[in-house]
Formats: C-alpha cells, structure tokens, sequence
C-alpha cells in the first residue's frame, strides 16, 4: 500500500482548522519541508519548527487564523490535492491553472523543486501539479 504524504498533511492541516486548534505535527520529509516553506513563505503559516523524538523527526506548525473574529470563520483559506498516486496531472508553464485569478496559489513539483505557480510561470517552467490554496 502506497502511503501518499503530501494528502496526509494537507488532510492533518485542513482538520486542524475545522477542529480549531493552532499547533499541528506533521511527519517531516523532503517534500513536507518544502511544502511547508511554501504555506509559511505565502503567510497560510504562523510558525514553524523541528522536533525530533526518538529516531523521527516531525514538524510542528502553529497555524494562522484570524484574531478579530474569534468565534465565528477562524480560518480563511482551503486545501485540496490536485495530482494523486493514481492519476498524475502534469502542467506546462502556460497551462498552469490560476487560483481565483491569482489569489490562490498552486503548488508544483518541477525539475528544480517545489515552487509555487508564480515562480514556474517566471522561470518557465511546468511540473506535476501537487495541491491547491486558496
């Protein structure tokens, strides 16, 4: 059975914000690092940091949400998993899709690394779309 990593922390996140906690740990790879670097860079992230424990290592990320209105949408953006283990879907640098005319972002994987749709389309380049926020 395939584990798919990038899905479970999505996942790990978007229930974290239905549930309204601010600290969630994730199991921390290549890919969940760079991801991750991405939500922080872009503001959908607070804070993040590494912890290690026995012989794993996991990231702990302290969640944005909005202070004015405690009781009511305390989080402001979604997530969802575009390209999966059974269908992959592959992009070039003029077909990357825009989020909400750009408010949005899309997250690729290219030849060099993970980047966000921005930086594809002025490097030129496409990749494996990997995830959406908005």
């Amino acid at each position: 059975m395939c584990r798919d990593t990038i899905a479970e922390i999505l996942t790990s996140i978007r229930n974290a914000y239905m549930d309204r906690k601010r600290v969630v740990r994730i199991a921390s790879t290549n890919i969940t690092e760079n991801i991750v670097k991405i939500l922080f860079r872009e503001g959908f992230i607070e804070n993040v940091r590494k912890h290690r424990e026995k012989n794993k290592s996991f990231l702990i990320l302290n969640l944005q949400w909005n202070r004015k209105r405690p009781h009511k949408n305390l989080f402001s953006f979604k997530l969802k998993r575009i390209s999966r283990p059974g269908l992959r879907i592959y992009s070039n640098s003029q077909r990357i899709p825009r989020i909400f005319g750009g408010i949005g972002i899309v997250i690729l994987s290219t030849s060099r690394g993970i980047m966000t749709d921005r930086e594809a389309r002025l490097h030129g380049m496409g990749g494996e779309i990997l995830c959406c926020i908005w």
